[in-house]
């Protein structure tokens, strides 16, 4: 099995989406264990100080202004996770609690925590078995970290509460530690605030969320090229010199892959034969721009991703000059941002999506297709309520795209008066992701039963290599109605699993 060994620097994008969705192992470095003793060192000496240290010997938020004395220490670091541990609505993934843990345990490897190296290990012993911890939907307002979804991890590790087992089935957490071999943690001074301080949650749902929609933008640059060749358009709009004047990296990248999909293609190049039209609609024209604008935000986005990874978040800190300093690094702000331009992005891809499937379907612009691409029309109704259901998706999803992160709501007795809702913009990112999965698989379905209408034109080589194999994993043809909610699931399917990528790349290569 593949191990990520987390040291003191950060981990990369990769690392997180090995141990949330491959199950791979987690190390702890000679180096961050190193870092673990020699911060906890400080702490401990803090402690023995006669003056407040905040989170070290007072309380927490809006409360800190009280000392706590050495005796009730312990009891207020178990009290901030089990009070802090009050979250409600549905569970969320598994995949997004085990990357949750994973960046906690990155920050906590980095030394600037102060817990102690028995702490980290204890974490990382939780991912390897398996064990999961129940979190629920609602309880992070994105600032001071994502409080309760960490609470609840926290707890887990302290054998309280919930978590799923490696078989799946909820237990109580205590008995799936014992099951493993895991002592429950007690924690120390600054060790149940350290666990909870973090902007993890978000920023591994925007991890993998970069990670599907890098899958989505390349198959929508494949199904908008299917839908230009099925309404005979033209490529000349993709020729590299005309993308090159405008010097955005993602449009070049999309009219790029555009291109390669299309080459040797037989049905290009008609637009002015039986109704000469000057220049196709924008939604097949001006695909590579906004499939390119969408991308050039993932990269900024990255970015973004890329800088939270290599930091080292929680309030108070211990710096390499042994000062323990309160500070504002938890705060979501910019992780949330990106997380609604990510939503907003791919709500306008699905949108233009969806006008190119109306287009074919309509017998007035789909330039000699039969209505709805039916094979009795009146008789059939073809594909007409799979348009109603990408427009729907499509509606939700602009729905999706208002920004979370426009939103604030004080909390902590006016301490927390400014939030940045950025757990709420990573969930609704999730949901905007599956459902732009589903409207690019419905227009692969009617870009491939348009082009295979098309009869006494042939295709690209690539295009018949996506139509061979996407029959072959069950996205049926052209024909008279049938169930269609089956065939659908089976275009989803076929996308969501990367299938239309690996049918297309082996003719065209890499697409960008």
């Amino acid at each position: 099995m593949h191990t990520v060994v987390v040291g003191t620097n950060g981990v990369t994008a990769s690392d997180v989406l090995a141990v949330a969705r491959g199950g791979a192992r987690v190390e702890l470095s000679g180096e961050a264990l190193a870092a673990l003793a020699a911060s906890r060192e400080i702490v401990e000496a803090l402690a023995a100080k006669p003056e407040p240290v905040y989170g070290v010997s007072t309380g927490f938020g809006a409360l800190a202004t009280r000392h706590i004395s050495p005796e009730l220490r312990a009891q207020l670091q178990r009290n901030i996770v089990r009070s802090h541990a009050a979250g409600m609505g549905p569970r969320v993934e598994r995949e997004v609690v085990r990357a949750l843990m994973f960046l906690r345990l990155k920050t906590v490897c980095s030394g600037r925590t102060g817990v102690r190296p028995s702490v980290a290990q204890a974490m990382a012993d939780v991912l390897n078995a398996g064990i999961t911890p129940v979190v629920h939907e609602f309880g992070s307002l994105g600032c001071s970290g994502d409080l309760a979804p960490l609470s609840h991890c926290a707890l887990t590790l302290m054998g309280e509460g919930d978590a799923e087992g490696p078989d799946g089935v909820v237990r109580p957490a205590g008995e799936l530690l014992a099951a493993h071999g895991i002592d429950p943690v007690e924690l120390r001074e600054k060790e149940g605030l350290a666990l909870l301080n973090g902007t993890d949650g978000m920023l591994g749902m925007l991890i993998m969320a970069l990670a599907d929609l890098d899958t989505l933008y390349r198959s929508a640059d494949v199904t908008a090229a299917l839908s230009l060749e099925a309404l005979l358009g033209t490529d000349r709009v993709l020729a590299p010199e005309l993308h090159a004047i405008r010097p955005h990296p993602g449009q070049s990248a999309s009219a790029a892959n555009m291109l390669a999909v299309l080459k040797g293609s037989e049905l290009t190049g008609h637009h002015q034969d039986d109704a000469p039209r000057v220049q196709d609609a924008y939604s097949v024209r001006c695909a590579p721009q906004v499939a390119g604008a969408g991308r050039d935000t993932m990269a900024h986005a990255r970015l973004v991703a890329d800088r939270e990874l290599a930091a080292a978040v929680d309030n108070p800190v211990v710096l390499p000059d042994g000062r323990v300093e309160s500070n504002g690094n938890f705060h979501g702000a910019p992780v949330a941002y990106v997380l609604d331009f990510l939503a907003i992005a791919a709500a306008d891809l699905a949108s233009i999506t969806e006008r190119r499937t109306d287009r074919l379907l309509d017998k007035n612009r789909s330039h000699g297709l039969p209505p709805f691409l039916a094979d009795d029309a009146g008789v059939d109704s073809g594909l007409m309520i799979a348009q109603y259901t990408q427009a729907a998706l499509v509606s939700e999803m602009k729905r999706l795209a208002v920004p979370a992160s426009a939103d604030s709501i004080p909390s902590s007795a006016m301490q927390e008066d400014h939030v940045s809702m950025g757990w709420s913009a990573a969930r609704k990112l999730r949901t905007a992701v599956d459902n732009l999965t589903r409207v690019v698989a419905i227009e692969l379905y009617a870009a491939t039963r348009a082009v295979e209408l098309r009869a006494g034109l042939t295709p690209a080589p690539a295009t018949r290599a996506v139509v061979a194999a996407a029959r072959a994993a069950g996205v049926a043809g052209p024909g008279p109605d049938r169930f269609l909610a089956p065939d659908l699931a089976a275009a989803d399917a076929f996308v969501r699993g990367g299938h239309l990528l690996a049918a297309v790349e082996p003719v065209t290569g890499p697409l960008a």
